[in-house]
């Protein structure tokens, strides 16, 4: 595994970009994918995305400063692209977010590439039913385990006020479930 600081001086050198880029990739996909993926909730929506970040990653990294990780930049990459697409998608529909979220939920169901059972999907809808940022912040903590520091990093938030919409968002989601 190669070291963040010397893979971003890999990024950004002409003679070792390609091979530093095959690996940012590789390291970062699987990610990435699954962070772009519970907020589109569709698997073709989030390779779409997923692919529009790392053309985004790779166009951009000369103006990397380093100033937070890495990962906590493409992140915050990922999930701008991820919430424009939605924007997007329900504007070239003429719905709005919550409707196009219903029809995501909806979808989710169908989806082969969705394994979870029926509490996976009613846990799902219990999400969409959040306000975007509680909808994030739940995501990034509740399943892919992230410290608070690091999402302060990727949504450029206060950690105290992450910790008091992750705690409003799991009183939600539960007042969801035992109503649902």
């Amino acid at each position: 595994m190669i070291a963040e600081a010397d893979l971003v001086d890999q990024l950004k050198d002409p003679n070792a970009q390609s091979k530093a880029f095959e690996v940012l990739v590789n390291t970062y996909k699987q990610k990435l994918y699954w962070h772009i993926r519970r907020i589109v909730l569709n698997h073709d929506d989030t390779d779409d995305v997923l692919q529009n970040t790392f053309i985004k990653v790779y166009r951009n990294i000369g103006g990397f400063k380093g100033e937070s990780k890495l990962y906590s930049w493409m992140y915050r990459i990922a999930t701008n692209e991820a919430l424009s697409f939605l924007k997007s998608k329900s504007k070239k529909q003429g719905i709005s977010n919550e409707e196009l979220q219903n029809q995501m939920l909806s979808n989710l169901q169908a989806d082969v590439y969705f394994e979870g059972d029926e509490i996976q999907l009613k846990l799902q809808k219990a999400i969409a039913t959040l306000p975007e940022k509680q909808k994030l912040i739940f995501n990034m903590k509740y399943f892919q385990e992230l410290k608070y520091e690091e999402i302060s990093d990727i949504l450029e938030t206060s950690v105290g006020g992450l910790k008091a919409s992750y705690h409003l968002a799991a009183k939600k989601i539960e007042a969801y479930l035992k109503d649902n």
